[in-house]
Parts: C-alpha cells; structure tokens; sequence
C-alpha cells in the first residue's frame, strides 16, 4: 500500500554517458579501496541542447536530454539485436514472450487484522488476480509487536499486523498455498517472517519444495532509501546470506530476495539511478553469498529484482531491457555463472506511488494504465498496479479491482502480449537502453571504488545522489517547468472527492488482546529456550534460519525474536553526516 506517501520523483544526471577513464572497468573484481572523485555536472556533455531541436528542449522525467528525432546514425557502435531468449537477453528472457504465459497479476494488499487480509486476498484471487502480494504494517516492518509503545497509532494501518504464527495461520486460512504464489514485503524482520510462513506450510501438509513465492529481504535499499532497517549493515547481510543457503537446501524454488529498485525510486531517485543502484545492491549480495562459501549457481537463480514503472513511456522501458543486459553480463563476467538461470534477471514492476496525487484523484488510472504498459512492453514477470485512491488511503475494495482490471485490459485487449519485444529496433529505444546500460556502468565503478555497496552506504553515496535528484524535480516541479496534471497545471478548485477506506481503530486493541491470550496459552519456557538459542547462535556462524523456525513454532512473537538479536547485534543509527 502507497497511502501517506507524497510526489517525490526524481531529476536525473544531465546525461547518461560515462567519463572516458570509468569505462571498461565496471567487469572486473573490485578493489576494498580507493576513493572516487564527483564527476563535473556543468560540462559540455552533460547539459547540451539537443542539436536536433534548436527551438525546443526536450527531456525524460528523469531530466535526461532528448532528440526530436532518432535515426540510425544514433545506434552507431551499438551491437545488433540478439533473439528473444538469448543472452544477453535485452529482449526478454523468454524466446516466445507472453505467448505461452502471461506476466503474473500479482495485487499488494494487506490492512487491519489478519482476518480482514485473508477476506481481501480470497476477492482478489475470485477475481482472476494469479498471485498474492503481503503489505505489512509498519510495527511488523520495524520487527515490533502491536503492544509496544512505539507501535502505537501504526498498528494495522499501512498493512496487515502480524505478530506471530497465530496470525500468518489466520492470514493465510482457507488458502491453498502450495497452488499460489506468494510476495511477501519485509526486510529486517524478512527471516523471521519467511519461518512463519513455512510453519504454516507444515501446519497445512504443505511440503516446502512445493512452495513457490518471494521474500523481499534486500536490506541494503533499507539503508538508502526507505529507513525500515533495525541492524547494523553486516549482521543484517548474514541474516540474507543464511536465507539463501537455507531455501537453496529446503525450499528451491523460493524466490529468496527480490532486490528492490521501486523504494530507492519512490525517494526520489531517476531512472537511471534506480537502475544502478538496484543492480549493485544485487551484485553486493552475490558478492556476500560467495564470500560466504556459496556456490554462485546455487542461489543466485532465485534472486529476483522489484522496478518501479514511472511516467515516461519510454524510459522505462529502456530501464528493463538494460537491467537485463547489464545482469547477464556482469553474472557471466564478473561472477563466472555458469548456469544460464543465474544470468536471467527475472522481476516484478509496481506502479510509481509517488506519481499518484490527490487532487483530480481519477487522473490516476490513467497514469497507472501508462505505467503498467510500459512495464509489459519492457518484459516484466510480474506485475501490480496502483489504486486511484492510494493518495489518499489505503485502497478501497472498489478501487483495488479497477486496478486489477486494468492489467486485465492491458492482457487481454491491448494485444501488446501477443507480441515479443515489438518495440526492439526502435532508433529511440535501443539508444536509450545503452545510454542506461553505459551510465549505470559508471555509477559501478564510483561504488567499486569506495569499496562496495555496503562501504558506498555508510560513506552516505547513494543517499546524497538520491536526496540531490529529488530536490532538484521538486525545483522544477515548483517552477512550473514539470508539468503534473491537477496539481500545477489543469486545476480544479472544484476537486472531486472519492470514498475511502476507514480503519477502525479498534483494530490495535484487537491485536493486542489477541496477543495477551496468545501469551498466556503457550509453553513461556520453551519460548525462552529458543530465544537464548537463537542469541547464542547469533554470536556464532551457524545458519540462524533453524533456530527461527524453532522460535515460530513455539509461537515466540516477532519482536520478541527480533529484540533476541538486537541483544547481540544492537540497532542500526544512521550517520547524522548523510
């Protein structure tokens, strides 16, 4: 759910391009060392009008100059098309596209109590979506049970509240799981979550190889841009480097983090931005998981990445023929892969939250109609598209199927997935695509260059470049020179008002009573002996996801296990210098 956010979009680099002594270097082992110098944004290269459009200037949402007109001298040095299906898959990894599978409608939902979700995710699914996608709410997020006084006010308001296995029982009843293919949403507390949802697999017969779905567990966006971290960066990596061994062993055909770029976008950063801040932050995990003693082929077929589909058509687009290209490459190249699924980027596309707005609230299905398009016609996997309402609340019931229809329209009416890659060979595309592909390149080596993503993120790198690029859209968008329809340009003052989801708040009461029967009826000292296992194995090496589904199975609540691991690791406090 995208309710309380605000229009935040982001202003690109000037230019894609990559200075001359960066190029080239991107593919290679980086260093643990060195330093990088910030590139000159007023040079000639990075702020020319197109010489194309002398009486007009033209630029991508992310502020990237752009010609009137391409043609074929604009695709000169860049490589012939390959087929669909074959590396380095710019086309899509799939030789036949959306003929022989549509891209999964997989709606994110989750508000109130467990009950309330469960009845939602059954309309969904009654409705033809073909996934289920878990919003938690923020206490769960932040590894907090309901009762804790900073959870107060937040409790079932911006996702569903899940304390304990009691709740992901009540939240998936009646549920077949083994036939859906569930998304889960979290982070910090990713682990903790994903051994509830395994309990609750064996609870219903369910074996876990015969589950299919996705763990978020990319904590490293937490740090830049989103803030729901609870650990310091490193503990927190062995937290996901434990939870792709494990599924590796137990549950193969779990997705097993979905590296997110849709966060690091909706705070504000540019295509371009998103696209090599993403693909790093999934290079570093490799990185940890082979540091970790990690076959690469073992685990990095069930990586999957999360891209946000933002207004400009066609720069999205290129986004995801680029990211494809660019994580082909680097797994081949850098990492050695052997097995072509560990060179396929598969991911999911969300709707940009931070482009809707509220005022002239119904404008927003169009803008989510356009988004949704370009994240077909740019190959995704999977897709969720945004309520018109969600500027203003949590989606209505009403207003969540409008959404799942529009996909519908898309699939069904459109005919674009009748076609593989039918914008391939476009003089505009394929510019755009290796201009991303170059400067996501260069954005590598700075980050190779302080050593890492993790070293980049407590230098504060990304944090900087993001917080400039959205400063700089807002700039523009307060003087006029970015147009949003309704909020500066074609206002209404007569503003047309929508119904809108109320929470009761009784809600919180609820799940805390439910929380203090929960308490009193389970066996307190097994609790505490999974507990102190789980601290004592924290100080240790030993995978920790054993020890989690341990505590889950003797109903040991969320916070409780995450405070299990705040004894030992402590929290995580940004730098008041980023």
């Amino acid at each position: 759910m995208l309710a309380c956010q605000h229009w935040r979009a982001a202003r690109a680099r000037e230019d894609y391009g990559a200075p001359d002594h960066l190029i080239n270097t991107w593919g290679a082992r980086p260093t643990r060392q060195g330093s990088v110098q910030r590139r000159n944004k007023t040079t000639e290269t990075m702020t020319k009008t197109p010489t194309d459009a002398p009486d007009a200037q033209y630029s991508t949402v992310s502020g990237r100059p752009i010609k009137a007109l391409y043609t074929a001298e604009d695709l000169e040095g860049v490589a012939p098309l390959e087929a669909p299906g074959t590396f380095p898959y710019t086309r899509g990894i799939h030789p036949s596209g959306y003929s022989g599978k549509l891209w999964t409608m997989r709606q994110f939902s989750g508000f109130g109590t467990p009950s309330e979700t469960n009845q939602r995710y059954k309309e969904l699914l009654a409705a033809g979506g073909t996934g289920l996608s878990v919003a938690f709410d923020l206490p769960t997020l932040m590894g907090r049970d309901p009762d804790h006084a900073l959870s107060r006010g937040e409790v079932g308001k911006c996702g569903v509240s899940v304390a304990s296995l009691a709740d992901m029982e009540q939240l998936f009843d009646g549920i077949p799981i083994q036939d859906v293919s569930t998304s889960m949403t979290i982070n910090s507390p990713a682990a903790m979550v994903l051994a509830m949802y395994l309990v609750v697999a064996e609870r219903q017969g369910v074996d876990w190889p015969a589950l299919s779905g996705t763990l978020q567990n990319d904590i490293l966006k937490e740090y830049i841009a989103q803030k729901e971290y609870i650990y310091p960066p490193r503990p927190s990596m062995r937290l996901v480097t434990d939870t792709f061994d494990f599924c590796a062993q137990e549950v193969p055909r779990w997705n097993t983090i979905s590296v997110s770029g849709y966060h690091i976008r909706e705070a504000g950063a540019t295509a371009l931005q998103e696209l090599a801040f993403t693909l790093r932050d999934g290079i570093e995990y490799v990185q940890y998981g082979v540091d970790a003693g990690l076959d690469v082929d073992s685990f990095v077929p069930r990586i999957s990445f999360f891209f946000n589909a933002h207004s400009d058509f066609f720069e999205e687009i290129a986004k995801y023929r680029a990211a494809r290209s660019l994580w082909a490459t680097v797994m081949r190249d850098r990492f050695h892969a052997k097995d072509e699924r560990s060179w396929k980027l598969r991911f999911h596309t969300q709707t940009a939250g931070v482009s809707l707005t509220a005022q002239q609230p119904y404008n927003n299905v169009v803008r989510t109609a356009i988004q949704a398009l370009s994240a077909v016609l740019g190959g995704t996997n999977s897709l969720h598209t945004n309520s018109l309402d969600e500027a203003l609340s949590l989606p209505t019931k009403e207003a969540a199927l409008l959404a799942l229809r529009t996909q519908q329209v898309i699939a069904n009416e459109s005919g674009v997935a009748d076609h593989v890659d039918p914008l391939g060979g476009s003089y505009f595309i394929e510019r755009l695509t290796r201009d991303m592909e170059t400067g996501a390149r260069t954005y590598f080596d700075e980050i190779d260059a302080l050593g890492g993503m993790v070293e980049a993120i407590e230098h504060g790198y990304p944090q900087r470049e993001i917080a400039e690029s959205a400063y700089q859209f807002q700039r523009e968008v307060e003087a006029g020179k970015r147009k949003i329809v309704g909020v500066n340009s074609f206002t209404d003052e007569a503003q047309t008002g929508v119904n809108t989801l109320y929470l009761d708040e009784g809600i919180a009461e609820g799940q805390c009573a439910a929380l203090d029967r929960l308490r009193d009826t389970r066996n307190t000292t097994e609790v505490e002996g999974t507990l102190n296992r789980l601290r004592d194995a924290a100080r240790g090496r030993d995978n920790l996801m054993p020890l989690l589904l341990d505590a889950v199975r003797a109903y040991a609540t969320i916070g409780e296990m995450c405070d299990a691991l705040r004894d030992v690791w402590g929290e995580y406090e940004e730098a008041a210098s980023v």
